[in-house]
């Protein structure tokens, strides 16, 4: 639930369809460890309310958009590398992403076809998708991922090697021999690769199809099922010319739900495959293919488009004859709102006769007008329907033998009843995992043609006289730092920090949630204290926390709340901060603690504009969990 503690990674819960069952149906569920001890074994059980905690699951998914679920019997069930369980091939785990469910020592393998690129003439009443190039290309791609497993084999034979000729003793270095010998004998035996799609989304829309309707799911199908195939096809005729995975067993096989779909829809390979078996043990996923849509200018994985267009700001110079200035910030700055338009969807409007310069200065009911004459109509994020999405991945997953990556997007005033049905919905629909996002649950994102301000983004004018608080920690030079942050609705509201001296340290260092208390005391003179709930479960105060830091930083915390308060963006917020020339060295100390704490708050993808990298020159600058990161060159910068 707190944002910043795990980062390039997504939280999963892994469910049984035991628990499912349970949940749904009001009933207990025993929960075991080991884990996969078997009956009586286990050292420790327990009957638990499957409901209850399918509701804690919902809300923080709802709350916060993590965790996601990964429906594991689902995952075994269909698993082809569990057929080898007992070879060491026994599914215990995921990548990052989750997109490919993997057992011990093994390796992720990504590559992704632009599905985009098939389509002739797009945007058009010709437009139609080239199958014959596109099962060409699987077959390459499936070849150039079996060459990237020998690359991947010779790196791990050059580290051996190193190991070997390194001083150290032969105990001392046993423990790494023995690790990268593992890894390398799970790529020898078992040859796993990662062959998936990007574009999905622009591909429908080049179509004429929108995103969701029964028309794209038949199309994202079958295109799916065509992959692979020819994957599978192209593995078999690898194993002719170079052998089979080393470990293959048709018998193994014979009962598992993804073989017996590829036998069924090509009785032919089937046979070929048994005859001659595969190069590769499994091939197929789909990832978030984020880095590389951005590279492509299309849509990512199987996700549909973001928004055709939305809203950017840049600041400009208000003596410029030809500025447009939009708006101007509390430190005198001058800014300039502008249009942002999804790349495939300026091909639709250039091939359909509108001019790119005019468009983006087209009002937003101008702009709306546009969309609703495109394919990306009713076809973006926040728009498609859910059931039809879950359906969709559902549809797909049949036909990808490891996972998909995807998140259903919701706006931000569904239910959390709405999260749980997204979930139900994709476990009876067979996929293999999901996660939500629900709009503003883990901070704003890029602006949204939306004239009215939502009511959850206007602060109280009066403080409540109890606030959720977050507790940062930090070094500033050679000084501890703690800063405690009061939240109102998921966005700092004030602040309160310093030096960790003799009256802070009451605060254990495993405590980083509690809540900022406005209190009278006996004169009637208000005060702030902060409550905590320590590991034993027991409530604590520390009282008079506004009084415990430097009479100075408790006067600018003032003056930084108020902003905070004013709901003044915290990209903005930190930017005043950094702008404040000040004398004192105790003071600027201090504010650059204040920059630090507030960073970490700022949404990612959120731009700095007016400034370039310093390494490549630039002016493509972005927040990505508090540190600056250039989007051309990749270099970041973290800290105040």
């Amino acid at each position: 639930m707190e944002q910043g503690r795990v980062t390039g990674a997504n939280i999963s819960v892994k469910i049984d369809d035991e628990f499912m069952k349970a949940a749904l149906s009001g009933k207990k569920y025993r929960v075991q460890f080991p884990v996969d001890a078997p009956n009586p074994d286990p050292k420790n059980t327990r009957d638990i309310d499957a409901s209850a905690l399918w509701k804690k699951i919902i809300h923080n998914a709802w709350k916060s958009a993590e965790p996601g679920v990964l429906f594991w019997d689902t995952i075994i069930r269909e698993s082809i590398p569990d057929c080898y369980a007992d070879l060491g091939y026994r599914t215990v785990s995921t990548n990052p992403c989750g997109e490919i469910p993997l057992c011990p020592y093994d390796s992720c393998r990504l590559m992704a076809i632009n599905l985009y690129s098939y389509v002739e003439n797009p945007f058009t009443s010709k437009a139609t998708f080239n199958k014959p190039l596109f099962k060409q290309h699987v077959a390459q791609a499936m070849r150039l991922m079996d060459d990237l497993i020998d690359l991947e084999l010779e790196k791990i034979d050059t580290i051996l090697a190193k190991i070997d000729s390194d001083p150290e003793d032969d105990d001392v270095k046993q423990a790494e021999r023995e690790l990268w010998t593992k890894i390398k004998e799970k790529a020898l035996n078992g040859r796993r690769t990662g062959l998936g799609i990007t574009a999905e989304g622009d591909m429908l829309a080049a179509l004429g199809l929108c995103y969701g309707s029964d028309e794209a799911i038949d199309c994202a199908e079958d295109i799916q099922k065509t992959l692979a195939l020819e994957a599978y096809r192209a593995s078999v005729t690898l194993a002719k010319e170079r052998g089979a995975f080393l470990i293959y067993d048709a018998k193994r096989e014979e009962n598992n739900p993804m073989i017996n779909r590829i036998r069924r829809a090509d009785e032919a390979l089937y046979e070929d495959m048994i005859l001659h078996g595969r190069r590769n043990i499994s091939m197929l996923t789909i990832a978030p293919t984020g880095t590389v849509s951005m590279m492509t200018q299309t849509t990512s994985g199987i996700e549909p488009v973001f928004a055709p267009m939305y809203r950017r700001h840049r600041k400009v110079n208000p003596n410029d004859k030809n500025a447009k200035i939009t708006s101007i910030d509390e430190q005198g700055d001058a800014w300039e709102e502008y249009s942002v338009s999804h790349y495939k969807f300026r091909t639709w409007c250039e091939i359909n006769g509108y001019n790119i310069a005019d468009i983006e200065c087209y009002t937003d009911a101008e702009q709306k007008k546009l969309i609703e004459k495109s394919p990306y109509h009713k076809a973006s994020a926040n728009e498609i329907d859910w059931v039809a999405k879950v359906k969709m991945q559902g549809r797909i997953q049949k036909w990808v033998d490891h996972s998909i990556s995807v998140t259903v997007n919701l706006p931000a005033n569904i239910s959390e009843n709405t999260v749980a049905e997204v979930y139900r919905t994709a476990w009876e629909s067979g996929c293999k995992g999901i996660t939500v996002y629900r709009d503003g649950s883990r901070g704003s994102g890029v602006m949204q043609n939306n004239d009215a301000k939502k009511e959850d983004e206007v602060m109280p004018n009066k403080r409540p006289d109890v606030l959720k608080a977050e507790v940062v920690r930090f070094q500033n030079g050679r000084e501890q730092w703690i800063a405690l942050v009061g939240m109102y609705k998921g966005k700092p509201y004030e602040i309160f920090t310093g030096l960790v001296d003799e009256d802070v340290r009451m605060i254990p260092k495993a405590i980083t949630m509690g809540e900022i208390v406005k209190v009278k005391d006996e004169a009637r003179k208000s005060r702030y204290d902060f409550r905590y709930i320590d590991r034993y479960g027991y409530p604590n105060v520390v009282g008079g926390i506004s009084h415990m830091f430097n009479k100075e930083f408790w006067n600018y915390a003032k003056l930084i709340s108020g902003v905070l308060r004013n709901n003044m963006p915290i990209v903005d917020v930190v930017n005043l901060i950094q702008g404040l020339e000040l004398d004192s060295d105790s003071i600027n100390t201090w504010k650059n603690g204040v920059e630090r704490a507030l960073k970490r708050y700022i949404p990612n993808g959120t731009s700095l504009s007016g400034k370039t990298c310093a390494k490549c020159g630039h002016e493509a600058l972005v927040y990505q969990e508090g540190c600056l990161t250039c989007q051309h060159c990749g270099d970041s910068k973290c800290g105040g």
